[in-house]
Parts: structure tokens; sequence; C-alpha cells
């Protein structure tokens, strides 16, 4: 059975400038920092590593202007890895330990409005999941952190 999603990576054109150019998707200067170890890498989805050289900016995943158009902090590593995302499965627990047990799936249509929300576990993610996908309007789900809410990854239908 194929997933009905794909996980779509964090916008090339906000790597470039913020790598690059030092800036963010509000257009203010980014920070650099050293990463203390388990920092959630936007770009590569999974935790940071000791020592690994981040960048903290502020992003938005949204594209239409609106009330739901929201930027908040991501980390990235500040040189692009090599590594090859996996854009066909959300890295959950026990797997992976990038949303570490519990996250957040924000359901939205394509014209950007909210749809639905829950608070998941990593082991009923992909159940809410499929019952999002069942429905029209859903065009694409952020999946959050539930501590801060903050983004984690877009999944968008698969077409």
């Amino acid at each position: 059975m194929s997933i009905p999603y794909r996980i779509e990576p964090i916008r090339a054109d906000f790597l470039t400038r913020a790598r690059m150019h030092g800036l963010d998707d509000q257009q203010q200067p980014v920070e650099y920092h050293q990463a203390q170890g388990g920092e959630p890498c936007r770009d590569v989805l999974r935790r940071a590593r000791p020592g690994e050289a981040l960048i903290l900016a502020s992003y938005s995943p949204f594209s239409l202007p609106g009330p739901y158009h929201e930027f908040g902090p991501v980390f990235i590593l500040r040189d692009a890895s090599p590594v090859t995302v996996n854009t066909q499965a959300l890295p959950l627990a026990p797997v992976a330990d990038y949303f570490k047990d519990t996250l957040v799936l924000r359901a939205y249509t394509a014209s950007e409005r909210i749809a639905d929300g829950f608070v998941a576990t990593a082991a009923d993610a992909e159940a809410c999941l499929q019952g999002l996908w069942e429905r029209d309007e859903v065009a694409f789900v952020l999946a959050r952190f539930a501590g801060y809410g903050c983004f984690g990854c877009c999944l968008r239908r698969a077409s």
C-alpha cells in the first residue's frame, strides 16, 4: 500500500537565503549556533548532533496572505547535507527521534485555511493522517512539535 502523502522539503529559496545571505523569511538576520545536541533540524528531519553548526531562523511554510500565514523559529544545518531525506515516511519514534513521542497535526485547505487539528502519539499519527487524507478539502498537513508548537515538516497529498 502506498502512502497518500509525501513530505515536502523545506523551501530551497529559504535554505539558500539563510545559508548564503544570512536572512530569514522575515528578512531578519539569522542566528548562528553550535548544537548542544537534540535541536530539531528541519532540513534533514533529524535531531542535531553535539557540535554541529546550526542556523536558527524564522520560517513560514505558507505562501498565501491571510490570518494563518505565520512565521516560526526553525533550526537548519549551517551547511547543506549530502544525505537524502526520506520523503515517504514521518520520522517518528521508535525508528527516529525527530518528533519524539507526541506531535501535532494541523490540516489545511488549498487556500491555506485550517481544516482540523490533532495531538497525536507516534503510534497513532498515521491513523490520524489517514483520516485527514480521506477529507477532500485537506490539501496539506503541518506536523508540529507538541511542546513548543513549532513547525516540524509539511505533508502534501500525493498526486
